[in-house]
C-alpha cells in the first residue's frame, strides 16, 4: 500500500481535471429571511450529522428580493452569510460550510449594487456567486470584471468561483463555451425560463414530472427539446471538468418524486448535483446521488490494488481495470465522502478527518 505522503489518486488520475474538487450534490436556495436563517440552521445540523457539508445554501438576493427592496435583501444576505461563516459551533469542530449568492442578472439594474454589497461586504464568507439568465459567455466576462472588480485587498484567498444558471434556448446552445470560461464552476438549468421561451411551443407538462405509472406525458424528462438542453448542458460541462447541476423539480409534498427525479438526472442524464428548493428535497437528492454500498466496497478495493499497482492495468474479480476505471472509481469514493458515506479503510486516509 503506499504511503500517506505519496502522489495522491486525485492527483494521479484527474490532473487539471481535478482541480475545482467535487461539490456537494445538492444546492438549496432560499430568499426568504426566515427560510433563509433556517437553511443555515439546518446546514449546520446535518455537517454535524454526516461530518462534512453535505449540501450548498445558496441566498437569494434575485427570486428572494421583493421589488424596490433589492438593497436591503442585499445586505440581509451579507449579514446571514458572514454570521454563518463564523458559527462558533462548526468553527470550532473545523467543519467547513459551504454558502453561496444569488445575484440578478449582468443586465438588471439592481446587479451593480449586488455585486458592490454583497462582494464588498461577504467576499470573504462566500463560496461561489450564482449569476442567473447568462446568455453568452460575454455575460461571465462582464460578471467575472465586476466580481473581481468589487473584492476588496486581503478580503479573500483565490478568485470567486461562477455557477450560471443557463434559462433559454440560445443560452444552452453556447453551453459549451460557457462552461469552458475557467471561473465557471457549476452549470445549472433553468427549466421553468426555459420552457416559458418557448411561447407554448412546450407544454406546460415539460415543467413538471410525470407519475411512475405514465408512459405518455411529455414531462421534463421526456419532451424532445427539454431532454436535449439538458444533455447539452451536462455535456458541456464534462467536457470542462465542470459541474452540471440538475433544475428544480416543484414537487414538494411527495418525496418519492424527488428521489425518482434525482436518479434519473444522475443516472440517465449525468448530473451530479441538483437544486433544492425546500427543506424536505435534501434527504432525497442526497439518498439518490449516494453511491450503493456494494459501488464502495467494489470502488476502495479497485483503487486499493491500483495504488499497490503503481496505477499498472490490473485484474479484480476476474475483470481488467486500467486508469480509465480508476478513474471512474476514485470518483465514486469521492462522492461517497462527499454524500456523508464513510469511506473504507485504507482510502480513509485520502479525505479528511471525519468530525462527530
Amino acid at each position: 500500500m503506499a504511503s500517506v505522503g505519496a502522489q495522491h489518486p486525485r492527483d494521479v488520475l484527474l490532473g487539471a481535471q481535478g482541480a475545482a474538487g467535487i461539490l456537494p450534490v445538492c444546492d438549496h436556495y432560499s430568499g426568504v429571511e426566515a427560510r433563509m436563517v433556517k437553511s443555515l440552521q439546518l446546514q449546520a445540523e446535518m455537517a454535524q450529522e454526516f461530518g462534512v457539508c453535505v449540501f450548498d445554501v445558496t441566498l437569494d438576493c434575485e427570486d428572494g428580493a421583493p421589488v424596490g427592496g433589492e438593497r436591503d435583501q442585499a445586505n440581509l444576505v451579507v449579514a446571514l452569510a458572514n454570521a454563518a461563516h463564523a458559527a462558533p459551533d462548526l468553527v470550532a469542530s473545523k467543519l467547513k460550510r459551504r454558502i453561496g449568492a444569488r445575484l440578478h442578472a449582468v443586465d438588471h439594474p439592481a446587479f451593480a449594487a449586488d455585486v458592490d454589497i454583497v462582494m464588498g461586504g461577504a467576499a470573504q464568507s462566500l463560496s461561489y456567486i450564482m449569476v442567473p439568465k447568462v446568455e453568452s459567455l460575454a455575460d461571465v466576462q462582464t460578471a467575472v470584471a465586476a466580481i473581481d472588480a468589487a473584492v476588496r485587498p486581503g478580503q479573500r484567498d483565490g478568485d470567486v468561483p461562477l455557477h450560471v444558471l443557463i434559462e433559454s434556448p440560445a443560452a444552452a446552445h453556447r453551453a459549451f463555451e460557457i462552461a469552458a470560461h475557467p471561473r465557471v464552476q457549476s452549470i445549472s438549468f433553468g427549466l421553468m425560463d426555459f420552457v416559458s421561451a418557448h411561447a407554448g411551443a412546450i407544454p406546460h407538462t415539460a415543467m413538471g414530472v410525470r407519475a411512475a405509472d405514465d408512459a405518455v406525458t411529455l414531462d421534463q424528462f421526456h419532451h424532445p427539446l427539454v431532454v436535449r438542453a439538458k444533455l447539452d448542458i451536462a455535456s458541456a460541462c464534462h467536457a470542462s471538468g465542470k459541474v452540471p447541476s440538475h433544475c428544480v423539480v416543484t414537487e414538494l409534498r411527495d418525496t418519492s418524486v424527488i428521489e425518482r427525479s434525482a436518479q434519473i438526472a444522475a443516472m440517465s442524464f449525468g448530473y451530479t448535483r441538483m437544486w433544492s428548493i425546500h427543506p424536505s428535497q435534501i434527504r432525497p437528492i442526497l439518498r439518490a446521488f449516494t453511491p450503493s454500498e456494494a459501488e464502495i466496497d467494489l470502488a476502495a478495493r479497485i483503487v486499493e490494488q491500483a495504488i499497490a499497482a503503481d496505477w499498472a492495468p490490473i485484474a479484480v474479480d476476474g475483470k481488467l481495470h486500467d486508469r480509465a476505471s480508476f478513474r471512474y472509481f476514485w470518483q465514486v469514493l469521492e462522492r461517497a465522502h462527499q454524500t456523508g458515506c464513510t469511506v473504507p479503510e485504507p482510502m480513509r486516509q485520502y479525505f479528511p478527518s471525519r468530525v462527530h
